[in-house]
């Protein structure tokens, strides 16, 4: 018999618990066992920090800008620093290379939004943060903005300002993200409890084998879309429950989603977009910013251009004629409250006064703001900004969707009607911290629950346009039953003639192994391998050519101790100097959604035992596979990676092309 949708909800909640409390325990080993060093390495402290000016934001917020110094460089060969693997895809930015902004800094965890707390050192340690006691004030703030090496944080009051500024070799550090997890928990327990109502109705939809609705009225075309693209935009716009847009790799999902946002507004006054991560909800409203569709950005940007701020609630709050009275008006009653004149009675009447002029200018600035946009765009967590109180929408979007947690999902699904998800669930999961959580598959999102139980709900997107045919075979293959074709314009399309796309490099036992470093894994001389068979690929296309064609090349790792390593090794050979502006080095979470020429991967795991670890997480791969346009590389040791017999078929397919 199948589970009730409220069993499969409860399991959810439980173990949704399980990975809450795991983090808390992970949080506090950090805190309190982590040297400084350490989480400056693994990205999510900054030390030592300098102070810059502080203000108040359009938000009436008091920020205050810090700035990370360059700590010194740490040895290249047994390196002895610690790295974390499998960490989220908001989490990862590119290493910088020499010569790029930030050279010789640690990438960064840190992303607006997210909570941050404030620690300093005592004057018995050194700058690097070795000896001396840290001490951590007892307030949490939140990033609001950061790029490079500047970052911009919001503080709970003028008291944790002052606290701030007298402290002795200053640090931040990221924090528990407590306020996610209480509005997930928040959505499930409504869920869980609805009795009647849309939010009831669409439970049990979407965790039974009951139809969803659909409407009757004829197709509409759309030339400058392909068939499978048409076809998906017609279901979202049938669909009175429920619509899935699968869009594997370099199918156009983002193309297809913008059309069925466009098209629904010709029948909603206003729909809600979401996603997981600000970088994909700020991605997915710039196409739609380009497509004509007026938006307006709820939260905290991370592409932080002149195009992205024209559409950000903030923005467009200081561009309205009656913010410069509002902004006066804030002022006047910081002063009040800073001001000794007057007894205390007068000054409660003046701000009293000030504060409701104040909430009437808030409340018709936004107002105007929402009556303009037609789509509003959060985050996931999010939509439960106090801004978005109330508030209800026929249509719901959410973007990236089979890598939300089904939680989430639920805190924007209560203001919806309808919901369309678009994502691909062959590629990268949710992230689980926890062992016991992930056993219990708090990893299998929503969108995973629909496409099983309601298979009519799916569109799949067929045609790629990104690869050449012979990279996405394999994957075609392995994950996708076959469906996909190439376009014509990339099926045959390669860099060299005489070339083959694909080909794996052995890096035998003899001449490689890998070792532990931290919580990651490296492997020198298969990093050495990777770059000298790069190196011998560029002299084949020439060195002309590459600069002339911007020909860019990705190196991929699944593992954060690798992808320092290479990149170290980039920076200290002077040969790759004038191809540095064309090189990327990342983990796979850190490429989901990007595509490039070239495409090397470093599988680093080379042992006896044939452990291969992360590596068994197929659709990582998937996602290092699908990124190469024109030419994949593959390092790994075959003896060991090839006993798992998905490997061993990717092996035996290369070969097969050679």
């Amino acid at each position: 018999m199948a589970e009730s949708p409220i069993t499969i909800l409860q399991r959810q909640r439980a173990l949704l618990q399980a990975e809450y409390a795991y983090e808390k325990a992970e949080f506090q080993r950090l805190t309190e066992a982590t040297g400084i060093e350490r989480k400056v390495e693994r990205g999510v402290a900054w030390y030592p920090l300098t102070l810059g000016r502080s203000y108040h934001n359009s938000l009436d917020q008091l920020v205050v800008e810090v700035r990370r110094q360059t700590p010194s460089p740490l040895p290249l060969k047994g390196e002895g620093g610690h790295h974390q693997e499998g960490l989220t895809s908001a989490g990862h930015s590119t290493l910088p290379l020499e010569g790029e902004r930030g050279g010789g800094l640690e990438p960064s965890l840190f992303e607006p939004g997210k909570p941050v707390c404030f620690f300093s050192q005592d004057a018995s340690g050194d700058r690097h943060g070795t000896g001396g006691l840290l001490h951590y004030y007892k307030f949490v703030a939140q990033v609001s903005y950061v790029e490079d090496n500047l970052m911009v944080v919001a503080l709970p009051s003028p008291d944790a300002l002052e606290q701030i500024r007298d402290a002795y070799r200053l640090g931040v550090q990221l924090y528990l993200d407590e306020q996610t997890y209480r509005l997930m928990f928040e959505a499930l327990d409504d869920v869980i409890s609805a009795k009647t109502g849309r939010l009831a109705d669409l439970r049990e939809i979407f965790h039974s084998t009951l139809p969803c609705g659909k409407f009757t009225f004829d197709a509409v075309r759309f030339p400058w879309l392909n068939t499978s693209q048409q076809a998906a935009v017609n279901e979202v716009l049938w669909a009175k429950d429920v619509a899935v847009v699968h869009g594997p790799p370099g199918t156009g999902k983002t193309t297809t989603l913008v059309e069925a946002v466009y098209e629904t507004l010709r029948r909603e006054t206003q729909v809600m977009v979401c996603a997981q991560s600000n970088m994909a909800v700020d991605w997915i409203s710039e196409k739609l910013v380009d497509r004509g569709v007026s938006v307006l950005r709820i939260g905290n940007p991370t592409r932080v251009t002149d195009k992205m701020l024209s559409f950000t609630y903030e923005r467009r709050f200081e561009s309205h004629p009656l913010y410069t009275e509002l902004w006066a008006v804030r002022k006047a009653i910081r002063d009040v409250y800073a001001s000794k004149s007057g007894s205390s009675e007068s000054r409660h009447q003046k701000i009293a006064r000030l504060k409701d002029r104040a909430t009437d200018l808030e409340y018709t600035i936004n107002q105007a703001l929402f009556a303009d946009a037609k789509v509003i765009a959060c985050t996931l967590a999010g939509s439960a900004n106090r801004l978005l109180t109330g508030m209800k929408f026929g249509t719901l979007f959410i973007d990236e969707a089979a890598q939300a947690l089904e939680a989430a999902c639920w805190i924007a699904i209560r203001k919806a009607h309808r919901v369309i998800f678009a994502g691909d669930h062959r590629q990268l999961p949710p992230t689980i911290k926890s062992p016991e959580a992930m056993r219990g598959g708090l990893d299998k999102t929503l969108m995973e629950y629909i496409v099983e139980n309601k298979p009519r709900a799916v569109s799949l997107l067929t045609v790629q346009y990104r690869m050449c045919d012979t990279i996405m075979q394999f994957p075609n293959r392995e994950f996708y039953g076959g469906q996909l074709t190439s376009a014509p314009e990339v099926k045959y399309r390669g860099i060299l003639d005489w070339d083959t796309a694909v080909e794996w490099i052995d890096s035998t036992p003899e001449d490689s192994g890998e070792s532990a470093s931290g919580l990651s894994r490296v492997n020198y001389t298969e990093a050495e391998l990777t770059l000298a068979s790069l190196q011998r690929y560029f002299e084949k296309i020439g060195k002309d050519r590459l600069l002339e064609e911007n020909v860019d090349v990705g190196i991929i790792s699944p593992y954060k101790g690798q992808v320092r390593l290479l990149a170290r090794l980039l920076k200290r050979d002077k040969y790759w100097k004038p191809f540095r502006r064309l090189i990327t080095v990342n983990t796979v979470d850190g490429f989901q959604g990007q595509e490039r020429d070239v495409i090397v991967i470093s599988l680093v795991r080379s042992n006896e035992q044939g452990d291969i670890g992360f590596l068994r997480d197929l659709r990582r791969m998937n996602v290092a596979i699908t990124r190469a346009r024109m030419k994949l590389i593959i390092i790994g040791d075959k003896a060991t990676i090839c006993r798992m017999p998905f490997y061993r078929r990717l092996a035996e397919y290369i070969d097969e092309q050679w």
